[in-house]
């Protein structure tokens, strides 16, 4: 339905005003908030505190405030200041809309303008809405009609804004001052809508096996609020959340460990609240609603860093072609010799520069949050020269009542590149009582799931590795 609102101005009642005016509509670029700090989680949550001067009667009024989250928890709400009493808070989320405007008009009056297309005429008629449930329906003196959607000009001019509509999502508080005056008060809730995670661009040099870094946060406001100016505080980790449980969603699992090999056991220099780092923004910023802010927290340049080459076979796997191998890049995040630092759960994406020079996409992963002094393995892709190609060449009982087994597998690497690699093959699946009974190359059994050969493969060339494993299955 094509609707040209037209609303007849309302007198405007300032903040600080008992809220016996109508609602004032603030200007579209404006806004009422104060002196905001956020503070933003990785689960979908954050902390707002937003710190307004009121100018307050003495006894019992009514304050707005406009311009908070339009997903606030209302059940979290506090509002602080010396000697205020709390009686009453409401959150008005029904926002104005022309679609609102016609639902809240249902029972009352309104003015119908046409303009004649031919002439340019206008007529005006008093119409008393009847319903609104997915069109108009409209009583105009003794006869019904239905507000078309034909592009034919038509306006709806409202009496006036119904109560309970607001430009922008408002709470509003019912208090008690013991003294009149202009005095600081504080309005603290909890919302979703507001989260972050952090992007990470590796630029790669496998010749000289150096690494640059450079780690970005991407803040994302689907908040229905801008926050203009803010103090911004970012916290690394999940905190519990029960609300996301009232509404029958569930909080999503961890982050993966994205290939932590070996986890750290040093404390980055950065401050901390509880089990959590913190990462404050350098400066003041603002977070539109609907927008994604990106801000560098992290720049490292010339860090160690490899590229290795890693396939896992799963218990019994054989394939009838080879398959790729992934390829690896593996760093540390210690003060030696690494990027010094804790990593906050995100995407790590690598480039590397071709023969011209120019930086290329090479592969990306996720990483869970990581403890400063890790080792990572970061899988970027399969590599396309390198392939493995794994069989069981055997299979017997070897107890009369069939309850272990004697398992003979054969793994085949080749090489097609120019330079000799060495693969990380892994077999899985070496639950329980399993034994390596011989092998053709010494392993390393870093769980008692797998074990691990390194693999020497010649450039253009090819190694195999046999081994017999006793099993209970």
């Amino acid at each position: 339905m094509r609707l040209l609102v037209a609303l007849l101005a309302a007198a405007a009642a300032p903040l600080s005003a008992q809220t016996t005016s109508p609602q004032a509509i603030p200007a579209p670029n404006a806004s009422a908030q104060g002196d905001v700090a956020v503070t933003i989680y990785n689960n979908d949550l954050a902390l707002v505190q937003d710190r307004r001067d009121l100018n307050l009667p003495a006894g019992r009024s009514r304050q707005e405030f406009p311009d908070v989250s339009a997903r606030i928890r209302a059940e979290t709400v506090t509002l602080t200041g010396a000697g205020i009493g709390i009686v009453e808070q409401n959150f008005d989320y029904d926002l104005l809309s022309p679609s609102a405007l016609m639902q809240k008009a249902v029972g009352e009056t309104i003015t119908l303008v046409r303009v004649n297309p031919a002439t340019g005429a206008e007529t005006r008629e008093r119409a008393r809405v009847l319903a609104a449930n997915g069109g108009v329906v409209l009583q105009i003196g003794e006869r019904i009609e239905v507000l078309r959607d034909d592009g034919l000009p038509v306006r709806v001019i409202f009496d006036k804004v119904p109560e309970g509509l607001r430009p922008r999502p408002t709470l509003s508080v019912t208090l008690t001052t013991p003294r009149a005056g202009r005095q600081p008060v504080t309005l603290t809730y909890l919302t979703p809508g507001l989260a972050w995670e952090a992007d990470y661009v590796a630029l790669f040099d496998e010749a000289a096996g150096r690494m640059d870094v450079q780690g970005w946060i991407t803040l994302n406001n689907q908040s229905g609020t801008a926050y203009r100016n803010a103090d911004v505080v970012l916290v690394a980790g999940a905190v519990g959340n029960a609300e996301q449980r009232y509404d029958g969603r569930y909080p999503p699992p961890p982050p993966r460990p994205g290939g932590v090999m070996t986890p750290g056991m040093e404390t980055a220099n950065r401050a901390r609240v509880g089990d959590f780092y913190l990462y404050p923004l350098p400066q003041r910023t603002t977070i539109a609603q609907a927008q994604q802010k990106q801000v560098s927290f992290l720049d490292v340049s010339g860090t160690p860093a490899a590229r290795a080459y890693e396939y896992r076979n799963p218990w019994l796997g054989t394939t009838e072609q080879q398959v790729s191998a992934n390829s690896v890049l593996r760093f540390s995040t210690g003060s030696r010799q690494g990027l010094g630092d804790a990593l906050p759960a995100g995407t790590v994406r690598v480039y590397q520069r071709d023969t011209r020079g120019t930086p290329q996409f090479v592969g990306e992963s996720r990483i869970g949050h990581t403890p400063m002094g890790s080792d990572l393995g970061l899988t970027t892709g399969q590599a396309f020269d390198i392939k493995v190609q794994p069989a069981v060449e055997e299979r017997t009982r070897v107890a009369s009542d069939g309850s272990r087994w004697r398992t003979a597998m054969r793994y085949r690497l080749t090489n097609a590149s120019p330079r000799a690699v060495t693969v990380d093959l892994i077999q899985d699946g070496l639950w329980g009582d399993t034994r390596i009974v011989s092998e053709s190359q010494k392993s390393e059994r870093r769980n008692a799931n797998s074990a691990m050969w390194r693999v020497t493969v010649p450039a253009n060339g090819e190694a195999s590795v046999t081994a017999t494993f006793d099993t209970r299955f």
